[in-house]
């Protein structure tokens, strides 16, 4: 063994003992809001979310003179029961296609670049930076999602006042929709992070997150008309069945409640952060 090397191993403790992990989340942090990507989604998804919620309570208020568009909308189970909170979360599904992306860029982008060998090199045990990621993101996804849902009542407070529907805050069905709107979001945003670990490309991260949250269940939902085994499974697709803790009204048949959507779409993401962990401490940077 050369001096060179015996000098390396003799400080790789030393250097070690210092990386903490409130030391990696701070660098987590500060890399993730120094990107220019992560300002241009905070302010495309608080755009949608108040945006459509706008949106919703115009069409909520012309559907109340216009029979013809309440039997239209009475198709859609999301829009069959109007209320203030079928507007103000409305944008919560587009909302999940930025939340996605830049869940997959916090880590993918760091594998583009090379970066990811500087940050496994100060963090030689790799699972810190993969937790301290998935916090920052879920943090921040969370933040996001209250300021968007505030924007959007602001947007619409009035006009759903006028309309008879204003988001009553004394309803638990409603402010499980806010509340799970929330908890949809970041989980979302975790499931989206562990592909991006597991692809470790951005084009393949973002191709798979977006072809499981949106192609999936239409694929499935176009399937469920002609097999019965396909609406089985379209119940249990993440989205799908993740959806249920923001729906209000009842249930349409062959569909969870929301407790257990909910608890479907945690295991996807804990099942996908669980892989990604491994492949993270396996695999070369």
């Amino acid at each position: 063994m050369s001096a060179t090397t015996t000098l390396v191993a003799d400080r790789a403790p030393e250097a070690d003992a210092h990386v903490t992990f409130a030391r990696v989340l701070r660098s987590e942090r500060l890399k993730l809001w120094s990107l220019r990507s992560t300002w241009w989604g905070v302010a495309l998804t608080v755009l949608l979310m108040a945006g459509l919620a706008a949106l919703m309570a115009a069409t909520l208020g012309s559907a109340a003179s216009s029979p013809g568009m309440q039997e239209t909308m009475s198709a859609d189970p999301r829009l069959a029961t109007p209320s203030g909170a079928v507007a103000v979360t409305f944008g919560y599904g587009f909302a999940q296609l930025t939340v996605a992306v830049l869940a997959v860029l916090t880590i993918t982008g760091e594998h583009s670049t090379g970066m990811i060998r500087a940050t496994f090199a100060a963090v030689p045990r790799r699972l810190p930076v993969l937790w301290a990621k998935l916090l920052v993101v879920a943090a921040t996804t969370a933040l996001l999602a209250v300021v968007g849902l505030a924007a959007a009542w602001l947007a619409t407070a009035s006009s759903l006042s006028a309309d008879g529907l204003a988001l009553d805050l004394s309803d638990g069905e409603h402010l499980r929709a806010l509340g799970g709107t929330v908890a949809y979001l970041v989980t979302v945003a975790a499931l989206s992070l562990g592909i991006g670990a597991l692809w470790r490309s951005t084009a393949a991260g973002i191709a798979t997150t977006l072809g499981l949250l949106m192609v999936l269940p239409l694929l499935f939902q176009v399937l469920a008309g002609s097999a019965a085994w396909a609406q089985d499974v379209y119940a249990y697709l993440p989205t799908v069945a993740g959806e249920r803790l923001v729906a209000t009204g009842p249930a349409p048949d062959g569909l969870l409640s929301p407790g257990a959507g909910f608890a479907v779409l945690a295991a996807y993401a804990t099942a996908v952060l669980a892989a990604a962990a491994v492949a993270v401490r396996r695999r070369d940077a």
